[in-house]
């Protein structure tokens, strides 16, 4: 079997740095904001390329964060509107929700399942106050357009940066190309932790010492609570987990994309909807995530790979306007996400994946006839 993503081999392939990094840690007897957080922090800042980087405990936990900092500067208030794509994961939506904001939904762009501005562009009212950019599977999707309508309204953009750790956009990488971004280092991700792990970068010095404080009870010095904050903190062994991790982390988007050029030259299935290739032309703007094929028979297909000893997951089967945590929304159709959320099937890629591996997958795809 062919496996999806193996995390016990990804991570056997970083020792014996990792297995380091964790004694220096637990030798050092100090677990929680230290010298690996801060020493994280700058070099994460310093790869995204801006000024602040907060470590937090998930990728959930910065996108709230960053809203409830909006909140409690005034720049936003319950009721005011955050623009989504309605095919992201549940993950952008929910902290736009707890924070008594409104999740309006837009449709994507079909070729690149992103965020689409002309729709972006419809939604907007008086109460809009921001546009959550997703680059989902890995994909860059900011776009001058985007950048343009927030101007013209006085939008701020957040990047939900989950998917799309090194990922470039023109000369810039994901993650400093709005306001304010959040980073899930969640074990799949890219820069994945041994366990839960998130991170928010900005130019804002106001906005990052707000998250800062927030993220640790509200409180600005030990002992004095300027603020009624929660408990989200990046700990000492995945800071220093990431640290090791990080040092390879363009060596292995490289990886991804040699695996997923070699899938889109050789899958040759008139069934099999491959995804669009990257704008710019050595394909920094994708760092391939995951890479996502469509097909109308996806379930026949999903079973013919298993058969073929193949393991493919799909991301994601039901569209968050039709869960049942959104029940309100249920009724509502957004045509081209519930199409992709029908079609979409996940082909193995990973940076340890073997290209006779690739290859293999290749030829069950391409013998795949419903």
């Amino acid at each position: 079997m062919i496996r999806f993503l193996d995390l016990k081999r990804i991570t056997a392939s970083f020792q014996p740095q990792l297995g380091e990094a964790i004694t220096r840690v637990v030798d050092s007897g100090f677990f929680v904001r230290g010298d690996e957080v801060n020493h994280f922090e700058e070099e994460y800042a310093s790869y995204t390329g801006t000024r602040y980087c907060i470590g937090v405990g998930n990728g959930f936990d910065a996108l709230r964060l960053i809203l409830r900092a909006w909140i409690v500067s005034g720049m936003m208030q319950e009721g005011d509107e955050v623009i989504v794509p309605a095919n992201t994961y549940i993950a952008s939506i929910l902290p736009v929700s707890e924070n008594r904001l409104r999740p309006v939904l837009v449709d994507p762009d079909p070729e690149t399942f992103n965020i689409d501005a002309e729709n972006i562009e419809k939604a907007i009212t008086p109460r809009t106050r921001a546009i959550m950019v997703v680059h989902l599977y890995g994909r860059n999707a900011m776009t001058d357009e985007i950048r343009a309508i927030a101007e013209a309204y006085h939008l701020k953009i957040i990047e939900d940066n989950a998917q799309a750790a090194g990922c470039f956009w023109k000369l810039k990488r994901t993650g400093s190309l709005g306001d304010v971004a959040a980073h899930s280092f969640f074990p799949t991700k890219n820069l994945g932790a041994l366990g839960d792990g998130g991170a928010v970068t900005t130019d804002d010095e106001g906005l990052a010492d707000t998250i800062r404080t927030l993220a640790n009870y509200g409180s600005h010095r030990k002992g004095y609570n300027a603020l009624m904050g929660i408990n989200s903190r990046l700990d000492e062994l995945q800071a220093a987990v990431l640290r090791v991790k990080l040092q390879r982390l363009d060596e292995d988007n490289a990886r991804r994309r040699s695996g997923a050029a070699l899938y889109c030259t050789h899958v040759n299935n008139p069934h099999i909807v491959l995804p669009s290739p990257p704008m710019d032309r050595n394909g920094r703007e994708h760092v391939w995530h995951l890479f996502v094929v469509r097909c109308k028979k996806r379930e026949a297909l999903q079973k013919h790979l298993a058969n073929e000893g193949v393991e493919t997951l799909i991301h994601y089967p039901v569209p968050p306007h039709k869960q049942a945590a959104f029940h309100e929304w249920n009724a509502v159709t957004f045509p081209v996400s519930e199409q992709i959320h029908r079609d979409v099937l996940s082909l193995p890629l990973s940076p340890v994946h073997k290209e006779a591996e690739w290859m293999q997958v290749v030829e069950a795809v391409n013998r795949f006839s419903p």
